[in-house]
């Protein structure tokens, strides 16, 4: 065991802190691993809960485990063999001889543990569970977000989306559904609801990342190079590769001095990454090699134009504007709706891009007035047409729907400006 810090921390600060990032980064591997063991989702989530509890708990005092990922998989393997040797479990379930060894040892090296999130990921795409809870179902399970982060996303209240969560968790169960990689002529079936959840974790985390930032960047990127591994004839996995890589490329831009929100159209393209967006570029041909177009590719290929800008010092709105609408064509979105007006504006100015912006919300009921791009996109419209009191409420509503601190800052600059 490592020793705590000492001075003026509290000792159990550390090991909070501890706990929290094996929670971020090692969460989803864990409960894969559980989840495959057990058969039993819900259980599995239960055992790795007590498991973190317990390590809260023990961590201050006894000192945080040299290896805590592997001290946490062994108390909650432990927590699922007290279950299936309750006497309610030896009643109802067969005893597994290697499922039921004591011999569990913390002192593995978790790095050499298979990663099984792909095939949990699989598991919650199943036929058998409505398909509209196959994406919010791994953005849950398998990469940690929560039910309110997730309903954000959706557009959604959050109760509604715990409510269809539980319900799906259940089913899962239920059916009797296998935790193991299903056979190949099942993928295709089943890759477009894993390709949605990886980007949708990307874009999550990018939406609601604090003042300490998740790893999931990395990992949505690290998914989506096994995916092209996994199927390397699929052009949309290939797609979402380039599209994560184009968009980590300029991360860095993306906060200037004191921590200020950079907008994409003001950023640094020097500070911008080269190697990924030529890793990018090799993961978009390899998708248009395969001669099949999907809304991933396009999604890439808007970033693609966007990052040209590294190149040729501007961005080529009119091509940017013809993807888009392709994009909403055949892959049509909220999100791609308000890109779509976005760069409306840009081409055919200000009212243009406003009056397709009211068109779209006006048709998206509730989740329309939701949506925070759609909020912040209206308030600039206004803006740049003078309509100064509107753009007031708009950006206040665009404020209150943004969690990003940095974002809202930068947005209640854009509000207090226009008293100017």
């Amino acid at each position: 065991m490592v020793g705590l810090t000492g001075g003026g921390n509290h000792p159990a600060r550390p090991a909070a802190l501890a706990a929290g990032r094996a929670a971020r980064e090692s969460r989803g591997r864990l409960l894969a691993l559980l989840s495959a063991a057990a058969g039993d989702l819900t259980a599995a989530e239960d055992a790795l809960a007590d498991a973190f509890e317990q390590a809260l708990r023990t961590w201050p005092a006894r000192g945080i485990p040299d290896n805590p990922d592997g001290w946490l998989l062994t108390v909650a393997r432990n927590r699922l063999r007290d279950r299936w040797k309750s006497a309610a479990a030896r009643r109802t379930v067969a005893l597994d001889p290697e499922r039921d060894s004591p011999a569990y040892d913390q002192q593995w090296d978790f790095d050499l543990i298979p990663d099984r999130r792909l095939e949990l990921m699989l598991v919650c795409a199943h036929p058998a569970i409505d398909r509209t809870m196959h994406t919010p179902l791994m953005l849950d399970t398998v990469l940690g977000f929560t039910a309110a982060q997730i309903a954000v996303a959706f557009a959604m209240p959050t109760a509604t989306m715990a409510t269809r969560l539980v319900r799906a968790k259940k089913r899962i169960k239920a059916a009797g559904i296998p935790f193991r990689l299903p056979d190949r002529d099942d993928l295709p079936g089943r890759m477009a609801a894993v390709l949605e959840a990886v980007y949708g974790a990307y874009v999550i985390d990018w939406a609601t990342t604090g003042p300490q930032p998740r790893t999931l960047p990395g990992e949505a990127g690290y998914l989506a190079e096994i995916l092209t591994t996994l199927v390397p004839g699929d052009p949309e996995a290939h797609g979402l590769a380039a599209l994560v890589q184009f968009s980590s490329a300029r991360a860095a831009a993306r906060t200037g001095a004191g921590g200020r929100f950079v907008p994409l159209t003001e950023q640094d393209t020097t500070r911008w990454d080269p190697d990924l967006i030529g890793r990018a570029h090799d993961h978009l041909r390899a998708a248009h090699a395969c001669g099949r177009l999907g809304r991933f590719q396009l999604e890439a290929g808007i970033q693609a134009v966007h990052c040209a800008r590294a190149r040729t010092g501007t961005t080529d709105w009119p091509s940017l504007l013809d993807l888009h609408r392709l994009l909403q064509t055949i892959a049509p979105s909220l999100g791609g709706g308000v890109a779509l007006a976005a760069v409306t504006a840009e081409v055919d100015g200000a009212a243009a891009g406003l009056a397709r912006l009211d068109e779209l919300l006006a048709g998206a009921g509730a989740a329309g007035g939701r949506f925070q791009p759609a909020r912040v996109l209206r308030a600039h419209l206004l803006e740049r047409l003078g309509r100064i009191g509107e753009a007031a409420g708009a950006y206040d509503s665009a404020v209150d729907l943004t969690h990003d601190p940095r974002e809202r800052s930068h947005l209640r600059e854009r509000r207090a400006a226009l008293r100017n």
